[in-house]
């Protein structure tokens, strides 16, 4: 008697990866944090973040403006110095050292984390999911930083800050915290994303 025996296989659970949707978000991660590192350094760099009449506050200098003959505008004079305390502002160089040298260590930490997140997609298997990990975790800990630094200068220039008198490299650092903390908790949870393809399975026949 001849035995026939069926085996269904048991239904293969290996994700199936959708490439496109899966390197489309990741890239999307990576271009903003790139975005948000060239901004953050260009504020850093420029460091003029507050008009306030004729004062300019920044990370490391504050000047004194001068109005140009004939016209409406106004020009830094020489009268620029790194001794921010003679702004008239209590403990001013103080604060603002510890302001650009958090917002430098978030420029920092972001640029190891981008260098994690690029070099996650060369690699595969477990050892790119934990550089992807560790990666998303140095952009995130880069928002909380440069949060920090902003909150920082806001709070030592409150009694001079007004809405149109921050400058535009205030505003670039502004948008590169926000893009810190929306590529650092996006990159934590597109691991977490279900697979859209269905699962394949076999029959194997004995």
């Amino acid at each position: 008697m001849t035995a026939i025996k069926m085996r269904i296989g048991a239904v293969s659970r290996e994700k199936s990866t959708p490439l496109f949707l899966d390197l489309f978000c990741r890239s999307l991660i990576i271009l903003c944090t790139f975005l948000s590192v060239i901004l953050s350094s260009i504020a850093v760099c420029d460091g003029h973040w507050l008009l306030a009449g004729r004062r300019m506050f920044g990370l490391w200098y504050f000047c004194s403006l001068e109005e140009e003959q004939g016209s409406q505008s106004f020009k830094a004079s020489s009268n620029c110095t790194r001794h921010l305390e003679e702004a008239g502002v209590d403990g001013l160089g103080v604060g603002l050292a510890v302001c650009r040298s958090v917002i430098t260590l978030a420029v920092v930490s972001a640029i190891f984390g981008l260098e994690l997140l690029v070099m996650s997609q060369a690699s595969e298997g477990r050892d790119s999911s934990q550089r992807w990990t560790l990666g998303a975790r140095l952009v995130l800990l880069a928002g909380v930083m440069a949060a920090g630094g902003v909150a920082t200068f806001v709070l030592l220039l409150g009694a001079f800050a007004t809405l149109l008198g921050f400058t535009l490299t205030f505003w670039c650092q502004f948008t590169a915290t926000f893009l810190f903390f929306l590529s650092g908790m996006a990159a934590q949870h597109i691991q977490n994303i279900e697979p859209l393809l269905p699962f394949s399975g076999h029959l194997e026949k004995v």
